[in-house]
């Protein structure tokens, strides 16, 4: 049962101060002050107020006569306080909430309610265009950590009252905002209703890694299945065009990301410079995604294949034979550097910006040369490795790369162990990792090609006109 607040305002401001622990937290702040000629009592964060708004506030507050207070709480929130966000909460744990969110409270003695004073300034980065999801034409704005900012880019674009933003929480501790966005008519209400459900009902302490957090709290996947369930953007144009479609958006606070759900793999797929071209150019640089994809996965399983059975190269192929002396196993090079180019991955995401350069120059040429020269490693395994890893990078989706990567890994262990068999082997286990998955909502994850619908797929292999 969730305690009310008294009337006595002594008797709250005892509580509060217990609570929120006033006198060992520096950044709590509470200001007397007189309101009408009644004693009132100000709870704030320090950083999140600007002085002068305060400054207006504690102005007005500080004008007020005997006279001009009414008896009610609603008529006193509704006339006389000087601002647009005003709520009356009578809950002590949901003020508690209210102030450690940035809310002012207001405490006013005699009456049974507390006024919360949204008029917080959020300590903020600008809206700028994400590193990650770049567009060449598209627009250059981006989702920050704020959470109303995030929606507030949303709104921009669909002007419609059938889209839904519902305010959730979760998070025992962290009690970390959650909106769950949709078009009513548009997106599946089972699957909204499922998600609105589960959010509410979550029992987890806190979301220390926001977005990622909550989607492994609301989805248990099976860890041994790399391939993603939910697509996460930065961009508010791709957001909008997925809630037009009939999609759900999740936006957590903190958080510069949106999660897209339910996704196919011919959504992942999807970029945002697809839909900025002519249909022509469009098509095909989706086309050329899936290709380079395929190819990503299938290019130096079936190299390793050839080089056990070089009978099976064909006259035209024979150029692909490995020229040098062969030291080193191929499948022990090919191994080798899938997780060396991890290696320099993690490298380059850890070195300072300005080092950057030089390292990418030192990895990829000096460390390259040296590697074939002294035996370790023969140029063409060199050469098919280093198309696979620029390959990754034509995927703007992170985790389907690594999916794409682990698959790649079980095809060259098994055609390694096993030859042609494990060939086989490995691609109807690729295929059943796929084949076999599904999406949040229930669906195919390989819709629209099983279950088979000719239309849809055409739409998701080529681009269409927009309008």
């Amino acid at each position: 049962m969730n305690e009310i607040i008294s009337e006595d305002l002594y008797e709250n401001m005892q509580y509060f101060h217990e609570k929120l622990q006033v006198a060992k937290n520096f950044d709590i702040i509470y200001r007397m002050l007189s309101v009408g000629g009644r004693d009132a009592c100000l709870y704030f964060i320090e950083g999140y107020i600007k002085d002068d708004i305060m400054e207006k506030l504690l102005e007005f507050f500080h004008s007020l006569t005997p006279d001009d207070l009414p008896q009610s709480s609603h008529e006193l929130s509704h006339s006389y306080i000087p601002y647009v966000e005003v709520d009356m909460v009578e809950e002590k744990e949901q003020i508690i909430t209210n102030i450690l969110s940035g809310i002012v409270c207001l405490l006013i003695d005699g009456y049974e309610r507390c006024f919360a004073i949204d008029c917080r300034s959020y300590p903020m980065r600008s809206v700028e265009e994400p590193d990650k999801d770049k567009t060449l034409r598209g627009s250059k704005d981006g989702f920050v950590e704020t959470l109303v900012f995030n929606t507030a880019l949303i709104r921009r674009r669909i002007r419609s009252p059938q889209l839904t933003m519902e305010m959730l929480s979760a998070g025992e501790s962290s009690r970390t905002n959650i909106v769950l966005c949709y078009m009513q008519g548009r997106a599946d209400e089972a699957l909204v209703d499922k998600l609105r459900e589960r959010i509410r009902t979550l029992a987890i302490d806190a979301l220390p890694m926001s977005q990622e957090s909550l989607a492994e709290a609301i989805y248990k996947r099976k860890w041994f299945n790399p391939f993603p369930k939910f697509k996460y953007t930065q961009r508010p144009d791709t957001t909008s065009a997925s809630l037009l479609e009939g999609k759900v958006a999740i936006l957590v606070d903190n958080a510069p990301t949106a999660i897209l759900l339910p996704v196919s793999f011919f959504d992942i797929m999807e970029d945002a410079d697809d839909f900025y071209f002519p249909p022509l150019t469009g098509s095909y640089l989706r086309f050329s995604r899936f290709v380079i994809a395929i190819l990503s996965l299938l290019l130096t399983p079936v190299w390793l294949l050839f080089m056990q059975n070089p009978q099976w190269i064909p006259p035209w192929l024979e150029f692909i034979n490995v020229a040098d002396t062969v030291h080193v196993p191929v499948l022990l090079q090919l191994l080798i550097l899938e997780f060396a180019i991890d290696g320099l991955k993690l490298a380059a995401v850890n070195t300072p910006q300005t080092l950057s350069t030089p390292l990418s120059v030192i990895a990829g040429i000096v460390v390259g040369e040296f590697a074939v020269k002294s035996g370790w490693f023969n140029s063409e395994t060199m050469l098919y490795m280093a198309f696979v890893a620029i390959a990754n990078y034509t995927q703007s989706n992170f985790e389907l790369g690594y999916a794409l990567k682990f698959m790649r890994i079980v095809l060259l262990v098994l055609t390694g162990i096993f030859g042609g068999w494990g060939f086989i082997a490995g691609i109807i286990f690729c295929v059943l990792c796929i084949a076999c998955n599904r999406t949040i909502s229930g669906t195919s994850y390989l819709y629209p090609l099983i279950p088979f619908d000719g239309k849809q797929l055409a739409r998701r292999l080529f681009k269409k006109r927009t309008v």
